[in-house]
């Protein structure tokens, strides 16, 4: 690419973002969504979380889906998974998940 592409690219990729943004606020109070769509929009973030992480733990670098014992960010997952399940706690999660992912990296 040339540098007038990348910069066609920024500039563009700054306008359609900037626009779709501000597209609820243009519309001020006026705008109201439906109550099925606000509805919808409840799960967007769980979805999008869902979207970015879970290919990232499912799959070696390879890009293969992997359940084996070497993918150890799947099974700190799990452990994170099981430890919010069960006491309902972020902290707990995250340091679960972490101890199991650093166990099965020195040990496996």
């Amino acid at each position: 690419m040339t540098s007038t592409q990348i910069w066609l690219a920024i500039f563009g990729m700054t306008f359609v973002t900037a626009l779709t943004r501000a597209m609820f606020l243009i519309g001020g109070e006026r705008t109201v969504l439906p109550a099925r769509v606000q509805r919808m929009l409840r799960y967007a973030p769980a979805a999008a979380l869902a979207a970015v992480v879970l290919p990232d733990v499912l799959t070696t670098p390879d890009g293969v889906l992997s359940f084996a014992p070497s993918n150890h960010e799947f099974y700190a997952t799990l452990s994170g998974l099981a430890w919010f399940l069960w006491r309902r706690t972020m902290l707990g999660t995250i340091v679960t998940g972490m101890v199991v992912f650093t166990l099965l990296r020195l040990f496996m």
